[in-house]
């Protein structure tokens, strides 16, 4: 009875403790980290800002409507005649309505409408270039929780071997086969191996916290789910890293920003430029008014606006002769805005040239790092197999079997470190070239 209590006691609390985890895979915390993350957000609202721009761009082209209606009282003595004078009550009202419609103004108009299209095209480019950038950071330290989950596995599996060999040298030295000093070791190589799972259970527990702060998302009972990470084989390594660099300063975003501000800036000369042209208006209006007194028979006010209602039409025409050299420094402005974008571009290519350059070595030499670990494993493997052999014959004392375990588990954990950073560094490789997630 008392066990069954027992069991159903460690179930509620383990419920208590693990019924809220929620683990979640790579796809989920990008999308997430997509969907809420308050930069992306803001780009987004930037982008809703930039259609606005072009709705009102596109206004321009309309012609401006507007209408007035107005009145006015007096109450008073006014003189009819020398010496005589009446109280007069005096209502008059008037509507218009009014038409404008721009004919010509240097082609402003529509400069103005491409430039705002553009700014909307470039915005998006921008917010491309952030999710692709937030995407791999999610993916680095996603990563990095995995890499410390197999770390953590490793130092648990190495603290159980030694928990074992514990039990083992105990029972031989109770038995007379091993030396007291034996026990010692072997206990001391134990007490090691706890710190050392401690270290690495603090150390995915941090790797945990950081992805959750990332995703802007409460740490408690967050998890993230084991998957199988494929290593990048040798064969499907980038053999050049011409084809890399013509992908990415073709369909990079931070490339096609750069391009986008170059014909931004031209646009904005042509616009500065239309200062100089005519500005040619037209315009309609029609007018009505009524007017009432208590001294007067006056018409229906219906009769009276259809009697007093007039057309008017006109148009104007601006032409510029001199605004003190405004217009001249406003299109110089320009001309010097569009150098600059030009080298902005330049300064972009090269930039991404050598982001490129660099994460092409990163990844050749993180292959080659990986290939060695490899090698190094299976030897150390070897080598321990050995030495626990000639150990449990009597041939090998404890001390030199310990640094053969050592040499082991620092060859399992190299192995572990150069896996996952030939993984990242091929990752980002995917990165510029757009299969980061393919």
């Amino acid at each position: 009875m008392k066990s069954k209590i027992l069991l159903i006691a460690v179930l509620i609390i383990g419920q208590s403790l693990f019924g809220n985890t929620k683990v979640w895979t790579l796809e989920e915390c990008v999308n997430y980290a997509l969907d809420n993350n308050i930069s992306i957000l803001q780009a987004r609202n930037n982008i809703l800002s930039n259609e606005q721009d072009v709705i009102s761009a596109k206004g321009n082209f309309m012609p401006g409507i507007s209408s007035n209606i107005s009145g006015s009282m007096s109450i008073g003595k006014i003189e009819l005649y020398p010496g005589e004078f009446a109280d007069r009550e005096f209502y008059s009202s008037s509507l218009g309505i009014g038409l404008s419609q721009n004919i010509f103004n240097g082609f402003r108009n529509i400069n103005v409408l491409n430039q705002s299209k553009l700014t909307l095209e470039k915005n998006k480019y921008e917010l491309g270039r952030l999710r692709d950038d937030i995407a791999l950071n999610v993916a680095n330290v996603y990563l990095n929780v995995l890499f410390n989950k197999e770390n953590l596995e490793l130092a648990r599996s190495q603290y159980e071997f030694s928990l074992m060999q514990v039990d083992q040298v105990k029972a031989l030295v109770e038995l007379g086969v091993q030396p007291e000093s034996t026990l010692i070791d072997t206990q001391a190589t134990l007490s090691i191996d706890s710190q050392n799972l401690t270290i690495a259970e603090n150390n995915h527990e941090l790797a945990l916290l950081n992805l959750s702060q990332l995703l802007q998302i409460p740490y408690e009972g967050f998890d993230v789910a084991v998957i199988k990470i494929d290593v990048p084989s040798e064969n499907i390594m980038y053999k050049d890293i011409k084809p890399i660099l013509n992908y990415a300063l073709e369909n990079r975003n931070e490339i096609k920003a750069a391009e986008s501000d170059i014909e931004i800036a031209k646009l904005n000369t042509k616009i500065s430029k239309s200062a100089y042209l005519p500005n040619i208006s037209l315009g309609y209006g029609f007018n009505a008014a009524a007017n009432f007194s208590n001294l007067t028979d006056d018409d229906p006010f219906i009769d009276q606006v259809d009697e007093n209602k007039g057309h008017s039409v006109n148009m104007n025409i601006s032409i510029p002769i001199f605004n003190r050299n405004q217009t001249r420094a406003g299109v110089n402005k320009s001309k010097i805005l569009e150098n600059s974008s030009n080298l902005a571009l330049e300064q972009a290519k090269l930039n991404l040239e050598s982001s490129i350059q660099r994460a092409f070595t990163d990844a050749k030499a993180a292959l080659k790092s990986y290939q060695a670990s490899k090698k190094s494993l299976k030897a150390q493997q070897l080598a321990f197999d050995n030495s626990k052999e000639r150990y449990d014959l009597g041939a090998l004392n404890s001390f030199d079997l310990e640094q053969a375990r050592i040499r082991l588990l620092n060859a399992n954990s190299s192995l572990i470190n150069s896996k996952y950073d030939f993984i990242f560094k091929t990752k980002v490789l995917d990165y510029y070239t757009g299969k980061l997630f393919n």
